[in-house]
């Protein structure tokens, strides 16, 4: 089951940037929250620009992860993430059910983008990780049960309303 937020969100004259995440507790459509806030989650399709509604992404990534299973993963090593290598993150232990919805969501997605050579669709690094947060973490062999995936706006750092989430799915609870 899909929900999705009823209206167009508003933008401030920006393209929107978009990501599609499997939050580690669930969240539900029109949840906002601040950028140092973000509840934790893998990321599995990396933000990208679209000009396309977000109820078209997001119907998109519903039709692609709607025969996946609830995927079982495994917190594996620490390491640094980022441009300048100052983000800490656990890394999640290879998962090939996470690499085929990746591979579903970048065939799905990547033609609403606003451009198909950019990183989110054309990237051979997919890394799943989940950010070490001031509010949580995870160690390594904790196990995380992703049961659902979510659409969310990044808008800009200085937008006051923070990220929103545009819509959420569950991921099927059978294999």
């Amino acid at each position: 089951m899909c929900t999705r937020s009823g209206g167009a969100p508003q933008y401030d004259r920006h393209v929107p940037r978009l990501v599609i995440v499997l939050p580690l507790s669930p969240l539900q459509t029109g949840d906002r929250f601040a950028v140092h806030e973000w509840p934790l989650h893998i990321t599995v399709l990396a933000p990208f620009r679209t000009d396309a509604a977000p109820a078209d992404v997001a119907a998109r990534m519903a039709a692609a992860a709607s025969a996946e299973p609830a995927i079982t993963a495994v917190v594996g090593r620490k390491q640094m993430f980022g441009r300048r290598h100052d983000v800490p993150v656990s890394v999640v232990v290879e998962n090939p059910a996470l690499t085929r919805l990746h591979e579903r969501l970048v065939a799905a997605v990547r033609p609403l983008g606003e451009s198909p050579d950019e990183p989110a669709f054309t990237g051979m690094d997919f890394t799943p990780h989940v950010t070490v947060k001031n509010h949580g973490r995870m160690q390594a062999g904790d196990m995380v049960l992703l049961e659902q995936i979510a659409l969310v706006d990044m808008v800009p750092r200085s937008a006051s309303g923070g990220r929103t989430v545009l819509a959420t799915c569950a991921l099927s609870r059978h294999a």
